[in-house]
């Protein structure tokens, strides 16, 4: 692969907690999540919905992310939240548990409810989603969430879900939603070492013309 680079500037960073200074302790440490005072600006009114959904909405935040560089108009992350389960993309298991971000129902909902194309791409390296990046593009793919700690070894792929915005020839940039510190925004790694944690899976959003 030789590709040159093309990266967005200005994509804002967001984390699927509070306030970015507040995922390590929330993560690293086991603080209460609404410890953070930043909490309430996601519009959950209730404390236990926030601490069960927060440490789930990867996908959506990087969502937002995409929706806010694009000054495309959203509610705030609850009631995201609210219509991706109106339209399948997370499903309740009587365990208790959640299954989700699902992709296909989400891309359906993406482009109805805010005009975004996404392509769902389930089996794909990552140089050729890296490819897929250009100045109407951006991708979410899943990576473990060990990648944050991107020098130590990983016991897994998938599971956590990051935005690509940018890419050259040897690597990757993207924003870690549950990224600590260095590791949150605007991260670059090399193919080589982000293929350790990618799962083989992602999508691409695409808005605007031209």
């Amino acid at each position: 692969m030789n590709e040159p680079t093309m990266r967005h500037t200005g994509v804002p960073y967001y984390t699927q907690w509070g306030s970015p200074e507040w995922v390590g302790p929330i993560v690293e440490g086991h603080r209460d999540p609404c410890d953070d005072p930043g909490w309430q600006r996601s519009g959950f009114p209730d404390p236990q919905r926030y601490r069960f959904w927060a440490k789930r909405l990867c996908g959506l935040t990087c969502l937002e992310s995409a929706l806010d560089y694009w000054g495309i108009e959203h509610g705030p992350r609850a009631a995201l939240l609210d219509d991706a389960l109106r339209r399948g993309v997370y499903r309740m298991r009587e365990d208790g548990g959640v299954d989700g971000l699902i992709y296909r129902p989400f891309a359906a909902w993406v482009q109805e409810a805010f005009g975004v194309h996404v392509d769902v791409l389930p089996q794909v390296s990552l140089e050729n989603v890296a490819a897929r990046l250009d100045s109407r593009t951006l991708a979410i793919v899943s990576v473990s969430p060990e990648i944050r700690y991107p020098d130590e070894p990983n016991q897994r792929r998938g599971g956590h879900l990051v935005l690509l915005h940018g890419r050259d020839s040897g690597g990757v940039w993207f924003h870690n939603p549950s990224g600590i510190g260095a590791q949150q925004a605007n991260v670059y790694l090399p193919f080589a070492t982000m293929t350790r944690f990618y799962a083989g899976r992602g999508m691409t959003l695409r808005y605007g013309e031209g």
